[in-house]
């Protein structure tokens, strides 16, 4: 079944993003090249994607509200995990604090939700698609990248597989859409 929906995602910046980029190119070419290395807010854990017909006017009446009134969010990212019986790898974030908080403004803003496979588990994912031998999963969970970051900018895409995801628009944290 080709997934069609709406996410909001929160791209990495900077030295960070090129890095993990690098690791993503490395282990899994495919999944590097669909999007920038980013965290999905809305989408997949803690909530289900948002339907694909609702207008882009009603999600940025909702959305933009929370973005306005959320600063900036400082975080670290912890050593790789693997998903439980899965082939995903992923630098995890701590799912409470901050991030937690704009999830859940973001989940009780008002737009329409359609059921989350998953509890919140806030990550940038570095492999995803290939299957993992135990010399790759090795050298996956041996990255670091420890320091801290901030996120500044959301972004809202409809994503329709297994065309490229499209950006609908993009609305700064504690500032206005563009």
């Amino acid at each position: 079944m080709a997934l069609d929906g709406i996410f909001i995602t929160t791209e990495l910046e900077g030295d960070l993003a090129k890095r993990i980029h690098a690791h993503q190119l490395e282990f899994d070419p495919k999944m590097a090249n669909f999007l920038p290395p980013h965290v999905t807010l809305i989408g997949s854990s803690g909530a289900g994607p948002i339907p694909s017909d609702t207008p882009v006017a009603e999600l940025k009446a909702r959305i933009l509200p929370v973005t306005e009134a959320t600063a900036p969010i400082t975080l670290r990212f912890g050593p790789p995990e693997r998903f439980v019986q899965r082939e995903i790898v992923s630098l995890p974030l701590d799912p409470h604090g901050p991030i937690r908080t704009l999830h859940e403004r973001l989940r009780g803003c008002g737009i329409p939700l359609l059921q989350a496979r998953y509890p919140f588990t806030p990550h940038c994912t570095i492999n995803l698609y290939p299957t993992l031998t135990p010399a790759t999963l090795k050298r996956l969970l041996a990255i670091r990248e420890s320091e801290e970051f901030t996120l500044h900018t959301i972004c809202v895409y409809h994503t329709k597989e297994p065309q490229k995801p499209r950006l609908l628009f993009r609305a700064s944290l504690g500032g206005t859409s563009k």
